[in-house]
């Protein structure tokens, strides 16, 4: 009969009602540890231990560094660290952020599957982009079991939708239905979908868990520089696929997948924009002022000159707003177009 007393779950928007319903449902006399990562702010002030308490009737509290764990309990990740399992222990740790998140799924899971190998099940709850896919991935070839939130149930599928592309989970499941198999899974129930075959387990690290966090996936796998950067340190980001996921890694250990270095960049990308454009017309104002200027003053090759910055940055501008699928308005119709002065002008 397996062992399995370490169930580490993770989400984001729309993980915490999943969450209540799931600890609503599971017994006070749960023969094993649960751990639990909420994608949070840095600066926010965490409730979580008191919504999941009030939910059910498990105990619930932020993990405390160094906290020796015992079943029939719920740790759950405070802001702005990453919860880690090392050598029968809670670890806290503020290391590098993983898919723009800490506390971050993947580190959770990944140190649970290394510590623990078969006596893990992991879950994956509501949330958006792809921030635990990874880690469930190395539990499932670890040998122990993954379940993913049903994404029909979801209030925000992206994060089951992104788990079960990576995967063949063994559950997919509503949160309601979750209690159940947890209880059967952990009095050592065979999982029903086959489950794949797993990987040759590494002995327990003796490298604390920052450090561990860091070097895991350079130790175990072999990656290739990429032709990118990190966004967080913009370092070179390591290359890796395992499974058909593909992942990427900078030599300090913040990590990506590729939908979230996607995303990132198209956020970078539009700040960047917005940037741009501001600058383009505050050039395409004082220009305007500088030709009004020269031209009182009878300057009339300076005033043609600033005219002539002062179209260039409205036309580079109408561009990027073309860009941003921002309508371009009247105040910045370009110096020098006849039209658009007599349209001043009224």
């Amino acid at each position: 009969m397996a062992t399995r007393d370490v169930i580490v779950i993770g989400g984001s928007a729309g993980s915490i009602e999943a969450a209540c319903v799931l600890f609503a449902a599971l017994p006070a006399d749960l023969d094993a540890a649960v751990f639990l990562v909420v994608h949070l702010p840095a600066d926010a002030h965490s409730v979580l231990p008191d919504i999941l308490g009030r939910a059910g009737p498990l105990p619930a509290a932020h993990a405390v560094d160094g906290e020796p764990i015992s079943p029939g309990r719920v740790y759950v990740a405070p802001p702005d660290r990453h919860l880690l399992l090392h050598d029968g222990a809670v670890r806290l740790t503020r290391g590098p952020k993983e898919n723009r998140h800490r506390p971050a799924i993947d580190p959770l899971f990944r140190s649970a599957a290394r510590q623990y190998g078969t006596r893990v099940i992991g879950v994956i709850l509501s949330g958006n982009q792809h921030d635990g896919s990874a880690g469930l991935l190395r539990i499932k070839q670890g040998g122990g079991v993954a379940i993913v939130q049903d994404p029909e149930s979801a209030m925000f599928p992206g994060m089951p939708h992104s788990a079960l592309d990576s995967m063949n989970a063994d559950l997919v499941l509503a949160p309601a239905a979750m209690a159940g198999a947890l209880v059967r899974l952990v009095a050592g129930a065979p999982v029903p979908p086959e489950v794949t075959d797993p990987m040759p387990s590494d002995p327990p690290s003796s490298l604390p868990p920052e450090a561990e966090v860091a070097a895991e996936d350079r130790k175990r796998r072999d990656g290739v520089p990429s032709t990118q950067a990190c966004p967080e340190c913009h370092g070179v980001l390591w290359e890796v696929e395992d499974g058909g996921l593909l992942e990427f890694r900078c030599r300090v250990g913040h990590g990506y997948t590729a939908e979230a270095l996607l995303a990132h960049q198209a956020e970078e990308l539009e700040v960047a924009l917005w940037s741009a454009l501001r600058a383009l017309e505050e050039q395409h104002a004082l220009a305007r002022r500088l030709a009004a200027r020269s031209a009182t003053q009878g300057q009339n090759r300076a005033a043609a000159t600033y005219a002539e910055h002062a179209v260039d940055a409205a036309h580079h501008a109408a561009l990027i707003r073309k860009a941003l699928r921002v309508p371009q308005s009247e105040q910045q119709l370009p110096v020098g177009d006849p039209a658009a002065e007599a349209k001043r002008a009224g």
